[in-house]
């Protein structure tokens, strides 16, 4: 699998305009609807609530990913597709299958925590 090329320069205050925060995965259901397959994840966010992300993680079994952590982009504007309100992007890569891996911290931390 190829590496995507270097995007251009971004200045330090691109990155801190992102609010970047830990959360933590309590439901996952089905979305058949979705273009690509994804799922229709709740992440519990602390404070900020439960916010409902589509997310490309369908390699996952459901189970696998309830009660785990995710880092997702909190301050994108809600996304419409197929009819859902996609409020947070969950971050991922791709590994050498293809399959969209999960951003996760190597330890717990409370939900809502920020990234930086």
């Amino acid at each position: 699998m190829m590496t995507a090329p270097l995007k251009p320069p971004a200045e330090v205050a691109d990155f801190l305009n992102l609010d970047i925060r830990v959360g933590r995965v309590v439901q996952v259901l089905p979305f058949p609807k979705a273009r690509n397959p994804s799922y229709k994840v709740a992440v519990d966010l602390g404070d900020l609530g439960i916010k409902w992300s589509s997310a490309q993680i369908t390699h996952y079994r459901p189970e696998e990913l309830v009660g785990g952590q995710v880092v997702c982009v909190c301050n994108f504007p809600p996304r419409n597709i197929a009819g859902f309100l996609s409020e947070v992007l969950i971050l991922g890569a791709r590994n050498a299958a293809g399959d969209v891996v999960v951003l996760t911290p190597r330890s717990a931390v409370p939900p809502g925590e920020t990234v930086y």
